[in-house]
């Protein structure tokens, strides 16, 4: 199946034509009768959910046997009542009157019976895939709900990602609902290539690659809904519908044309002011990983999020022991590292950016990072990263400073040179 989009690049999809498009292709599929789980992102994305969930549940309530929505959490907290009734668009406590027949539930990564294995992937396969970056097996696991439904229908947005070159499609498997090893090797290959050498990348990633082939070993049918969305809002650009691999192909294209910004030359000073969509660091780091590509050498990001005030509720604890470091502080002390979480390492990498280490002469980092968040001076220091107070800074007044870029709504947008397209 070919992806089949409507909009694109610089144009709106209106409410009606993305209920009439999902209603028209999701008529054309073979439902009746049978179960299906419904994939979508937690809040920490700009997408119009309500109406596309509405418009899918317009499309098949009746048909299917069973309708499961599931929250891909990837590793994040998971959501409340609350946040899950503001996220999908009904009133607290009232599901059933606007999706009836209609199960909602949080990825459960943390508890092992939420969780099925679907097969192995070989050391030499994963290998191939990895382009030679490391050789090891990994079993995948998926959530049950996944395997447990006939089909399987993934509806969300399209980014430039720091992990996976562009989200969407069978990411919102893995990691959106997968177990921790798929998850923590998937995240570690993504930061072995560097976060400037693989976010907004076009095609088919290495990552990408580990991906979709654990995406293969799912028995369900799997399909997707991928929505390019203006970032910040809810208004649409595009939607695809087909296999996650062909939607998420359209999509890609259009993300690459509506959410990256080119510069002519490196900037000294970037201050991100990060959405409030992204409530710990863990998130709210997006706001270095967008503008690095732009920033000179020796150069400073400040990462402006008040509202933020813990660095992450799942993984915290553990990024405050080792702190935040480039790749090859963490590689070059392998035996030092070997035990922790490679998902953890992977984000403190992306958050620090490209460096070198040395034994003698230490580490050596390409940028600043300054936080100005709502993490306190002595916290920030010990996380390895420079402090400002954030009310100490006035955004007009910086806009004014020509070696400085302002980024309003950091987080989704992707800053490259010119020279780097």
């Amino acid at each position: 199946m070919s992806a089949e989009l409507i909009g694109g690049p610089g144009r709106s999809v209106s409410a009606e034509e993305a209920r009439h498009f999902v209603k028209e292709r999701l008529r054309s599929v073979p439902l009746d009768g049978r179960s299906l789980c419904v994939v979508i992102p937690d809040s920490t994305r700009s997408c119009p959910l309500p109406l596309l969930l509405r418009a899918v549940h317009d499309a098949v309530d009746g048909r299917v046997s069973r309708l499961t929505v599931l929250i891909a959490l990837g590793t994040h907290p998971p959501m409340d009542e609350a946040q899950l009734a503001a996220h999908l668009g009904y009133a607290e406590g009232r599901l059933a009157e606007t999706f009836p027949r209609t199960t909602v539930v949080n990825h459960e990564w943390w508890i092992p019976e939420a969780l099925v294995s679907v097969g192995e992937l070989p050391a030499r396969e994963v290998a191939a895939l990895a382009e030679g970056r490391f050789e090891e097996p990994v079993t995948v696991t998926v959530n049950r709900h996944v395997v447990e439904h006939d089909v399987v229908l993934v509806v969300g947005p399209v980014f430039p990602h720091e992990v996976v070159g562009f989200s969407g499609g069978n990411k919102y498997f893995f990691p959106g609902v997968a177990g921790r090893e798929i998850i923590d090797l998937t995240h570690w290959l993504g930061a072995l290539i560097g976060n400037t050498g693989i976010i907004g990348m076009p095609g088919v990633t290495p990552v990408r690659a580990v991906i979709d082939r654990a995406a293969a070993m799912i028995p369900s049918e799997r399909l997707c809904l991928a929505a390019v969305v203006a970032s910040g809002t809810k208004d649409l650009h595009s939607l695809a519908f087909g296999t996650p691999e062909d939607a998420w192909a359209a999509s890609a294209k259009v993300s690459a044309q509506t959410h990256v910004r080119y510069l002519e030359k490196p900037v000294r000073r970037v201050l991100s002011l990060v959405s409030e969509r992204y409530d710990e660091l863990w998130t709210a780091s997006k706001g270095m990983y967008k503008v690095e590509p732009i920033v000179a050498d020796g150069g400073e990001v400040v990462v402006h999020a008040p509202h933020v005030h813990e660095v992450s509720r799942t993984h915290g604890a553990l990024i405050e022991k080792i702190g935040y470091h480039c790749r090859d502080y963490f590689t070059g002390q392998w035996e030092r590292f070997a035990d922790v979480s490679r998902s953890v390492l992977a984000h403190s990498t992306h958050l620090r950016g490209d460096g070198s280490y040395d034994p003698s002469l230490g580490e050596r980092c390409r940028v600043r990072v300054t936080l100005a968040t709502g993490l306190d001076e002595a916290r920030t220091r010990a996380l390895g990263l420079d402090y400002r107070d954030p009310a100490t800074i006035d955004p007009a007044e910086w806009e004014r400073d020509p070696d400085t870029l302002v980024v309003p709504n950091a987080g989704e947008i992707l800053f490259r040179l010119r020279s780097s397209e």
